[in-house]
């Protein structure tokens, strides 16, 4: 058992060690983020066609990642294997696509020996390495330094700090050229219909909001408040006026404050003076996406959801499940 101790201990200091170490590395990648980046983001963005992406390794792999990243968020994009670039697949590449080679050495022979096809074509290169005076990055049209001080294998072998590097400047170039392009939400549902995340984009607050909304008049007293709000069990009461529509909104925690103030009233007091006001609300078009974003600024659980005119209260959407047919957005 004192030997598992000992071993589990060490186990937690070598993987702190190590992503201190990434962390570490992740700031100095971005202090030196500068004018290189900006001129890699305007190529990109006055690209034609595609950007074509080609590594060989652990440097492919992070290469298919950056282009599932670029193609999902409105940069046309692909991945190219060198090794099957030479067995037809450069009749992907048309001159109108610019091209990232990513080598962190800079001497990759099979990213080499795709470059003389490359410039036969016209293609403009962007080079990811950490060597400007190695071949890749003499070849290319520019730079975008990906050096790191070691790796985090112990043996400064294993390719580990510096393929996070390299993911982290292929995910930084989207961000940038998602801003750039004013991609929103609305064209991200377009690229991800599927899963989780195409419904939680794509569904519309009234789809899926429970409609069962505990109310009371303004008028009402403390006890018939607190047995609405107890038979709704959403941990709130929303105070409505006939005609006029929602007042504001009570919670379980103004119930819980209550005591410490309600001998200030001579009677039990009413829900106009208990109720907070306003209730966050949202329309019942805006989708669910809308929803879970207002929560967040908002710093609420739970939102009421309107009519079309703002007003009256049809239902209710919240995180957790508000209700049994609430979604968990």
């Amino acid at each position: 058992m004192i030997a598992s101790v000992s071993a589990s201990h060490h186990y937690i200091a070598v993987a702190r060690a190590a992503i201190n170490a990434q962390a570490k590395a992740l700031g100095i990648l971005a202090s030196r983020v500068g004018d290189e980046f900006t001129r890699a983001v305007e190529r990109i963005l006055a690209c034609r066609g595609r950007v074509v992406i080609s590594g060989a390794g652990k440097s492919g792999i992070i290469g298919r990642k950056i282009a599932a990243t670029f193609a999902s968020t409105g940069t046309p994009s692909l991945f190219l294997h060198p090794g099957d670039a030479f067995h037809g697949d450069l009749g992907m590449v048309t001159v109108e696509d610019l091209v990232i080679l990513i080598s962190y050495s800079g001497e990759t022979e099979e990213i080499i020996r795709l470059i003389s096809s490359f410039k036969a074509s016209g293609n403009e290169i962007i080079a990811l390495s950490r060597n400007s005076g190695s071949t890749v990055a003499r070849h290319a049209d520019l730079l975008l330094n990906i050096a790191v001080e070691r790796e985090i294998c112990p043996y400064n072998l294993a390719p580990t700090t510096s393929t996070l590097v390299t993911m982290a400047i292929g995910d930084a170039l989207a961000i940038a050229l998602m801003q750039a392009r004013g991609f929103q939400p609305t064209d991200f549902v377009r690229y991800h219909p599927g899963g989780s995340l195409g419904r939680r984009l794509l569904r519309r607050v009234g789809d899926v909001m429970n409609r069962l909304v505990p109310t009371v008049s303004p008028d009402a007293d403390f006890r018939e408040c607190l047995e609405v709000m107890r038979n709704g069990r959403m941990g709130f009461v929303l105070v409505v006026e006939k005609g006029h529509g929602i007042k504001g909104i009570i919670t379980d925690d103004d119930f819980r404050r209550l005591p410490a103030v309600r001998a200030q009233w001579p009677h039990s007091p009413l829900a106009a003076k208990m109720m907070a006001v306003p209730a966050v609300t949202i329309n019942e078009s805006a989708s669910c996406h809308d929803a879970e974003t207002l929560m967040y600024q908002r710093k609420v659980k739970v939102v009421i959801v309107t009519s079309d005119d703002g007003r009256h209260p049809v239902g209710v959407i919240g995180i957790p499940p508000v209700g049994a047919s609430s979604p968990v957005l």
